[in-house]
């Protein structure tokens, strides 16, 4: 027997909420965090674009990271 509790925020299934729009993030106008912004900084070098400046918000900069990666084919 088995002692694991079921989550069934990790199942992996239609209308799961493991991966939220990041405009319905209760924390998506919060400032993007430090590991947003180092790892925007790699995909911008990467894809030689610009940057972002300070500022963006965590569901900004969640964004702007699928869509760099999409371009990169990561």
């Amino acid at each position: 027997m088995t002692d694991t509790l079921h989550n069934p925020k990790l199942d992996e299934h239609p209308g799961s909420n493991t991966e939220k729009d990041p405009d319905d993030w209760v924390s998506g106008d919060d400032p993007m965090t430090g590991a947003q912004a180092s790892y925007l900084t790699t995909l911008c070098e990467e894809a030689k674009v610009e940057p972002p400046r300070e500022g963006l918000s965590k569901a900004d900069a969640s964004k702007m990271i699928d869509e760099l990666k999409a371009k990169l084919n990561h």
